[in-house]
């Protein structure tokens, strides 16, 4: 399901598509886990595609992407984003919102370098024949 909701189409040859994939996938089920409402698992998700999205799509640095997650979380100013995050910090406890940077931490902050290199270097695309 989350394979169509993403509009993934080639997953099986794109290490960006798997990529996107999994990480979507993990943290929706962390989210479950932390028995978040509708409305709080919506607005997480929300929030690990603003992340991702300042990444992938606006080519921000490391330091930008952590300031305009914490301009989000708290909601204190506006985001550079022509979006506004549909993420509501008043939906969650302190504690959630702890564990909730502290995921984003180890889930793509301690990795921003190879998610840059995913979704930012050219690769060639390997030729496959009949040999």
């Amino acid at each position: 399901k989350m394979e169509e909701f993403l509009n993934l189409t080639q997953l099986k040859t794109s290490m960006k598509e798997a990529t996107l994939l999994d990480y979507y996938t993990a943290g929706f089920w962390w989210a479950k886990e932390m028995n978040f409402s509708l409305i709080q698992l919506s607005g997480f998700m929300d929030l690990l595609n603003f992340a991702l999205e300042n990444l992938s799509g606006k080519h921000m640095t490391l330091g930008d992407n952590l300031k305009e997650l914490e301009r989000a979380v708290t909601g204190i100013g506006e985001t550079e984003s022509e979006e506004r995050s549909l993420f509501d910090p008043n939906s969650f406890s302190i504690e959630q919102a702890k564990a909730i940077i502290d995921y984003l931490v180890t889930s793509l902050f301690k990795h921003y370098e190879a998610y840059e290199y995913l979704f930012h270097s050219r690769r060639e695309e390997p030729v496959i024949s009949n040999e």
